[in-house]
Formats: C-alpha cells, structure tokens, sequence
C-alpha cells in the first residue's frame, strides 16, 4: 500500500499519522499511552489490525458549493470549509463510490446546495453506512426541509446504478447548527435501517444510533472487555452509555442479567429490538442519561448515604474493604471522548461494583477518571490499548478496576 500522505491531509487534519508507516503510528501511540497511564500499572502492548486501510464502515460528506461546483468532504480542521475529498483511505471503497455518485446526481437533478451562512438550499449532507458481515448499506440524505424536488426520479436513477444499496432515509434538518442529523427520519426505500454483526450477535443501525466504525477491531475490543469482566453467570452487570447494545448484549449470555442505560431513546429502540433479535431475554434498557442514573441509583439505596466506615469495613490491616454488596457486580462503562463525570464516578463507587471494565476512546480523560477512581476504592489491574483507528493519534483502551 501507498505510504505517501494523503493529499489533503494538512486541511483535513484527519489523519495525523498520514504517510507514517503502521508499524510506526503503533509505536508511538504506545509511547503517548504510556506517558499518560503508566502511573496506574503496566500498559500492555497496543494491539494493531493487520490492514488498517479501508476500515471506516461510516462515510460522512458535508455539502458546500463554490466557483460552479459542489464540494463535497470533511470539514477544515477548526472551521467549517468544506474540504472537497475525492478519496479517503481510511473510509469502506463502496461507502465512498455510493457518496461520490449521489454528488454527481445532485448536481445532475440541479438541487440547490444549503449555505450555512445564508440558511439557503437543499442538500446538506450525505451519510453511508455499511454493514461489513452483512453487507447491507443505508444511505441518509440530510436535507434542509421535507420537500425533496424530483424525489421518484432520483431515488430511480440511484437504485439502477447501486442496487447493492438496502435502504435510503431523508432526515430533515432545518436549523442554523453545526449537527449533522436532524429530528426527523423518513423512509424512502428499504427497512430505515441496516445491520450488522460483531461475534455472533446481530445488530440494528438507524440512522442516529452509535455503532463503532471499525467493526473487524470492535471485535477484538469486546473480546478484551469480555476477558477483563471475567463473569461466570452468576453477575448482574450494568452497561452505561450502552448505545444500541452491543456491549450489554456480548455480556448477556455470560452473566445472570443486564442492565443498559443510553440517553439516545432511538438507540434504546434499537437496543431493544437487538435484544429481541437476538433472543437474549435477560437485558432490560432505560433510556436516561447515564450519569442521572447512577446518582438516582445511588441515592435511593440508604445504605450507600451511610459515612464510608459503614459501607466498607477494615480488615486486619486496618484498610477499607467492601462491607456490603451493591446492586451491581459489574460495571461496563463506555462514555464519550470527554469521559465520565464526577458525580457518575462517585455514584459509582457508592453502588460498589466489584469489577469496573472501562472502555475509553479519550486517554486523557481516562488518565483524570482513573486517579478520581482509585481515590474512591479502585484498582487498576489491567490496562490494554486496541487500535481502532489507524492513521489517527486515536486509540482506544480497555482498563479493569477492582474494588479493594
């Protein structure tokens, strides 16, 4: 493969490690992951894809329009200029194709290009996801209002030159914002969703709901958190920030019940019918936010108000260990790059888990909750970075705490 830096890369600012060989991005992130979290315990060698090209399941193509032309890419690092982006290798090569061709049907059909300045135009995004086992793809078309010029005629011409599309969705979004999706989903063809698969379980994908990008990787970062939770059955486990349910579900059938709590409520759908699909009966999902939920579950256990001394007691060398069982004898938390919350962290240690498995995809924030956490009780025992996406500075970690 090519090792010569992408051609847009200084704009984009995507990919970091642009032109760097694999073998050297692993080093150094290794390198930075060990600065960061060495002071809790040994950092284990970061595990790498054996081709870290092509991998992006999700393609996202903002819409601009300039000189006669549409661009059609990511945004400029820092601002909102579209960088136009012919090719992306990062991104899945038939995601890319289905984006480049509807560009050249928008143009072709004459819809108008929204501007973000003037709140004028049409089209304003174009998002395709695939499912890598299934094959199945989803085309979003984000769009400024419900009125789609030409719709019957466009979806035609789509269809005949990709028929290997499952389903297309209009989203409408019609507000001065810099998200990309809107409120409103509308099916035009095909179920409104796609799905696909990590180990044996299958899952569904709406438009909005959160799915990892580099499903081959998710694979091995699941199997690590499995490994690190050591359940044997017996557990109840609680998923925070559970998204569609992939977690929550890869533990459900080794583990006595789960608990997912997402605040996405089109994600908890999706989890729910996930579950169903799956025929996994011992998961339930709430749709709240996580951190809400820990402090409420916290709270209304009377117990874990009591002073420290009562909710752990001393052993023979005079430390603090957990007195009391809590509701929970497994937590997974996957929250986002900005980390969990004081208050999630403290509630957490009241309810007393006795194994925490920490997914992180924002090291830094990893580091500042690790020290919160091994303040309120908590081990670091094991500490394994996976590589999901190559050519970034990103990586993710899994991390296990045990409760002293």
């Amino acid at each position: 493969m090519n090792e010569s830096p992408c051609p847009v890369q200084k704009k984009c600012g995507g990919c970091e490690f642009s032109g760097v060989p694999y073998e050297k991005q692993l080093e150094q992130k290794q390198k930075a992951l060990q600065a960061l979290l060495s002071g809790f315990g040994r950092v284990e060698p970061i595990l790498g894809m054996e081709d870290p090209y092509y991998y992006r399941g999700k393609v996202h193509r903002a819409l601009a329009y300039n000189k006669g032309r549409i661009l059609s890419g990511c945004y400029e690092a820092g601002s909102h200029r579209v960088v136009d982006q012919p090719e992306c290798l990062l991104e899945d090569k038939k995601c890319q194709e289905i984006a480049a061709d509807v560009v050249k049907l928008i143009s072709d059909f004459k819809l108008k290009i929204y501007d973000e300045d003037t709140g004028y135009g049409l089209m304003r995004h174009i998002l395709v996801r695939r499912g890598f086992a299934t094959d199945e793809i989803m085309l979003v078309l984000v769009l400024s209002e419900r009125m789609f010029p030409g719709k019957n005629n466009f979806l035609k011409v789509l269809q005949e030159a990709h028929p290997e599309i499952t389903t297309i969705v209009q989203n409408v979004n019609p507000g001065h914002t810099s998200m990309v999706l809107g409120p409103q989903n509308a099916t035009l063809f095909g179920p409104g969703f796609i799905r696909d698969s990590i180990g044996n379980l299958t899952f569904r994908i709406s438009p909005s709901s959160f799915f990892q990008v580099n499903p081959k990787e998710t694979e091995v970062l699941y199997r690590t958190a499995m490994d690190f939770a050591e359940l044997s059955g017996k557990e109840t486990v609680l998923d925070a920030y559970c998204g569609t349910g992939t977690i929550g579900l890869s533990a459900a059938a080794h583990a006595k019940s789960v608990v997912g709590v997402e605040l996405n409520p089109e994600a908890v759908a999706d989890a729910r019918k996930n579950a169903a699909d799956n025929h996994i009966t011992n998961i339930a999902f709430t749709a709240e936010d996580a951190g809400q939920y820990m402090e409420r579950q916290a709270a209304s256990r009377i117990l874990y108000g009591r002073p420290e001394e009562e909710r752990f007691g001393r052993n023979a060398s005079g430390d603090l260990v957990s007195a009391r069982k809590g509701p929970y004898d497994v937590l997974f938390m996957d929250p986002p790059r900005t980390g969990a919350t004081e208050k999630f962290i403290r509630s957490a240690a009241k309810l007393a888990p006795r194994r925490i498995v920490y997914i992180s995809c924002g090291p830094d924030t990893l580091a500042r909750d690790l020290s919160l956490f091994t303040k309120l009780h908590y081990k670091v025992e094991k500490i394994q970075p996976v590589d999901m996406f190559p050519f970034t500075s990103h990586a993710e970690v899994v991390v296990r705490l045990s409760l002293v």
